[in-house]
């Protein structure tokens, strides 16, 4: 069978580098379309259940080595991948915060995306990192709390014709154990899509954990389409649970910063009128990107709304909000900086799949409020530069420039490979695929930290939406948390290769 071009041009970045990838031919090649009971503790489907233990009970040192076997006895992509989400959703809790430990969930969906980009039989190795990683947030968990999903209480769960009306009512009251029973009653229910408009909305509505309640909503909903809906009680379960995350005191009860942002612009959604869009502009996404710079959350979530009455397109609105989020990584590029990106991402992937127009709306508005508040967090981590990204432009040497060197310069300084990805790209705007090729191969053979899968998965996938004027900007400023080539390899790289050995 004849590789696709993405698949060639991902195995020609490979041999670029040297990757060494040839240990996972050891597996079966991943196809597109494979792609004792405690009654206390939930209990999940008796085909994923005994997958689920072995994932929580084998050692970390030894699961790597279990899970090829299992593998080479027949052991689907799809079966692995559903395991390792149930057992993250199970034995590690979202609390205190959306993030930490917790990205042993959340970055199990950027795994899966960054494993389809590559060829078949090199799509295990970040499933095989994300494994690994379980363990890790396993023990932390264990160390902190010793938390584990418990089974849902069956007495409290709401009729199916009651079941939306208890949901929301939980979640607007944040009531923790009303919304546990009442998940459950709503996955019983509901279709994907209405579920995924109400958790949409309730994932979106408040700035806390630096996006991490949308990320999840977006991932959730995306592997669960991938292994399948049997799976999603428990797991609906851990995401409303984490969504009504709050410090201390009840956002319904009070008002508080995190809050008003979507509080305000829940009415001006109500208020709104639809209307039809113009074509996208460059100069409106130029506007906005320039708004960013100085304007409050109210004041963002006021402008878009505005924008969007007169008639601008949402296409052109998005682009500046990308830009935006790509210049505030480059001024400082940090966990908030790069929190601005995966979030758009969530924000943007949850817009074009919700089927509620208000919902859509809704999704930009926050998109543009949220962004004004990762400014503000980032001044409490250090300096925040003034780059512009607007005005990153091309080397001016007269020399031939490669994406090779792009990555060999990465590693020394980031504004420099910048500027060269700036004259790949204006040289051949066809090299935005080995570009992107060859960042998401570092970051294979690289990575070391959950936000390394996140973020290359964010990026990679939202850079084919953005309008072609605006596509190399948002690429080379993408480059501020990549990974160079002179980066050591992952220690993982090395444990897989001799647990396949």
């Amino acid at each position: 069978m004849s590789s696709s071009p993405d698949r060639r041009s991902f195995m020609q970045s490979s041999a670029a580098f040297g990757a060494g990838l040839a240990f996972l031919s050891e597996l079966p090649a991943v196809s597109d379309a494979d792609a004792k009971a405690d009654p206390k503790i939930v209990m999940l489907r008796p085909d994923i259940e005994p997958l689920v233990r072995a994932i929580e009970d084998t050692p970390r040192e030894k699961l790597l080595e279990e899970i090829a076997a299992r593998i080479k006895k027949g052991l689907s992509y799809r079966e692995v991948l559903a395991g390792l989400l149930l057992a993250g959703v199970r034995n590690v809790q979202p609390r205190p915060s959306v993030g930490f430990k917790f990205h042993a969930v959340l970055v199990v969906n950027s795994a899966h995306m960054s494993a389809m980009a590559g060829p078949d039989n090199e799509r295990w190795l970040p499933l095989f990192w994300a494994l690994d990683n379980f363990k890790g947030a396993q023990a932390t968990n264990l160390k902190e709390s010793g938390w584990r999903m418990k089974a849902v209480d069956e007495g409290k769960v709401p009729s199916a014709a009651q079941a939306r009306a208890a949901f929301t009512t939980a979640m607007d009251n944040w009531d923790v154990e009303a919304a546990d029973a009442a998940v459950a009653g709503l996955v019983r229910t509901a279709t994907p899509g209405e579920m995924f408009d109400l958790f949409a909305k309730y994932g979106s509505r408040d700035f806390r954990d630096i996006g991490h309640k949308i990320i999840y909503v977006a991932n959730a909903f995306r592997v669960l389409d991938v292994i399948g809906w049997q799976y999603a009680e428990p797991i609906m379960r851990s995401l409303a649970y984490a969504l009504l995350k709050h410090d201390g005191k009840n956002p319904a009860k009070e008002d508080l910063e995190p809050d008003r942002p979507g509080r305000k612009n829940a009415e001006r959604v109500r208020k709104a009128v639809e209307k039809p869009s113009a074509k996208p502009t460059p100069q409106v996404s130029a506007n906005i990107l320039k708004s960013l710079r100085a304007a409050t959350a109210d004041a963002m979530g006021a402008e878009v709304n505005d924008r969007l009455q007169a008639g601008d397109s949402p296409r052109a609105v998005w682009d500046g909000l990308f830009l935006g989020a790509g210049e505030l990584l480059m001024r400082q590029p940090g966990i908030v900086g790069l929190h601005t990106l995966t979030t758009l991402n969530a924000m943007h992937y949850a817009a074009r799949t919700t089927g509620n127009a208000q919902v859509r709306d809704l999704l930009l508005l926050q998109s543009a409020s949220f962004l004004p508040m990762f400014r503000e967090a980032m001044k409490s981590r250090g300096k925040v530069g003034e780059v512009k990204i607007d005005e990153l432009a091309p080397r001016e040497e007269d020399a031939e420039f490669t994406v090779r060197r792009v990555y060999e310069e990465l590693s020394r300084d980031k504004t420099t490979a910048a500027r060269t990805a700036m004259s790949v790209l204006h040289a051949d705007r066809n090299k935005a695929k080995e570009l992107i090729d060859t960042g998401r191969l570092l970051i294979f053979l690289k990575g070391t930290d959950a936000h390394d899968y996140k973020f290359s998965a964010s990026v990679m996938e939202d850079a084919q939406f953005i309008a072609p004027e605006w596509r190399d900007h948002f690429l080379a400023a993408s480059l501020f948390w990549l990974k160079g080539s002179a980066a050591p390899d992952s220690q993982l790289v090395k444990r897989t290769r001799a647990a396949l050995a």
